[in-house]
């Protein structure tokens, strides 16, 4: 609810003293950093993420990956793609 009123800060600093993360925080984070055009943030925490994705945090990526357009962000949805279950591209 942070990010969504612009409060960045605040949600990083909860997000943090966090002991266990898991899916819903890290897309929640993801999310929040695109909602507020921090697209270079939202790949940064993207990268960190060693558990495995949902649906929603794939599109919330790419989405962030269009925004910014560099190779960077090319190189991130390319790998991200790659990790995607074949079923998961082909149904969606």
């Amino acid at each position: 609810m942070l990010m969504k009123f612009g409060d960045v800060e605040s949600a990083e600093r909860i997000f943090r003293s966090m002991k266990t993360k898991n899916i819903i925080t890290y897309g929640a984070m993801v999310k929040g950093y695109v909602g507020n055009e921090m697209f270079e943030k939202a790949l940064d925490l993207f990268e960190q993420i060693d558990i495995e994705l949902g649906d929603v945090t794939y599109t919330i990526v790419f989405n962030a990956c269009a925004k910014l357009c560099n190779d960077r962000a090319m190189k991130i949805g390319k790998k991200l793609l790659a990790k995607m279950p074949e079923n998961y591209r082909n149904d969606n």
